[in-house]
């Protein structure tokens, strides 16, 4: 048994707790983890507060990413001993996650860490990060290169808006970072924002065009924001969209594609083939600053998470959150 945050639903509804759970003996293709550091994401905080239906079954331990140590093993990939990191695939949704002290997964949805990265650095990218290089990637693909013009990065003080901030800083690009939280200006030119601007310059009714400002996006709001960001995306411009904190819906018009040529790249990380995400994590071990990553980096006691979750839905949360599960290992 191990201690574990479980989130339970009865007649009542939705409880959470920290408590202790059994794992069943591995089935073949399955790998155990003891984890070392998991994160608290956006979906994490919805799953826990029971905001959303993130939750697919019951018990359900959440934490949508770790990062931890192989002790036992039916993969062929993998032995005892190995370093390994997870996002997605439905981990703490439809499978236990990360927050607990260990996790019993499919290893095909394993990725080996990267020298150079350790397990406490790797959960301070998590899949907020991850999102963020695939992202970038998502830009690079559509040809938005450093001299096309500046990028735009919504929702720049949470987690994949700080990563994306300065993984494009750092490779050249002029980055207009958008927050509700001007207070934290400082903060994004401290990552590598070129400019900072106030999220209502992009929250008010969308037109169908507006002023080309900015060469390529990487949105994680949705809505109205996503809307407006593209009715101002330069001719030939590209925006990687990866997240609806705001909303799902998307009051546009299909003028930008048309007379612009913007493209819309949808970026998902939860069931990204195993090859791209290997590519993603080894641009991550190079490509990001991680005296720039430590200062994203709050940490949260696995006894605390319960607590912490509403901060999300409240806005209150920067950067990245990660949870010393068993720091030890690392």
């Amino acid at each position: 048994m191990v201690d574990a945050i479980v989130i339970e639903k009865g007649e009542s509804g939705q409880s959470v707790s920290q408590s202790q759970v059994t794992f069943e003996p591995l089935a073949e293709g399955e790998v155990a983890v003891d984890v070392a550091y998991s994160t608290l994401n956006y979906k994490d905080a919805l799953a826990i507060t029971g905001s959303s239906p993130v939750v697919r079954s019951f018990p359900m331990v959440p934490g949508i990413d770790f990062a931890g140590i192989i002790t036992e093993s039916r993969h062929a990939d993998y032995t005892v001993g190995d370093r390994v990191v997870l996002n997605g695939w439905g981990v703490g949704e439809k499978h236990w996650g990360g927050l607990a002290k260990r996790a019993q997964v499919n290893g095909d949805w394993l990725v080996p860490l990267p020298d150079g990265i350790s397990m406490r650095q790797a959960m301070a990218i998590g899949t907020a990060g991850y999102t963020a290089m695939l992202c970038v990637i998502a830009l690079e693909d559509q040809g938005i290169t450093p001299d096309k013009g500046e990028v735009v990065v919504s929702g720049a003080t949470g987690g994949v808006g700080s990563v994306a901030t300065t993984l494009l800083a750092a490779k050249g690009y002029n980055v207009v970072a958008v927050t509700g939280r001007m207070s934290e200006a400082g903060y994004l030119k401290d990552l590598g924002a070129t400019s900072v601007i106030d999220r209502e310059e992009v929250s008010g009714k969308p037109r169908a065009l507006n002023k080309e400002r900015w060469a390529g996006a990487v949105d994680v709001v949705g809505g109205q924001v996503l809307a407006n960001i593209l009715s101002m995306i330069q001719y030939n411009g590209a925006v990687a969209a990866c997240g609806l904190a705001g909303s799902m819906d998307l009051p546009t018009t299909v003028a930008p594609f048309i007379l612009r040529g913007v493209t819309l790249k949808g970026v998902d990380s939860v069931m990204v083939p195993k090859a791209k995400r290997q590519v993603a994590w080894q641009r991550l071990a190079t490509d990001l600053d991680q005296k720039k990553l430590e200062a994203m980096i709050t940490e949260v006691a696995l006894e605390d998470v319960i607590k912490t979750a509403p901060m999300f839905l409240e806005g209150k949360v920067k950067g990245r959150i990660v949870v010393p599960v068993s720091p030890e290992l690392d």
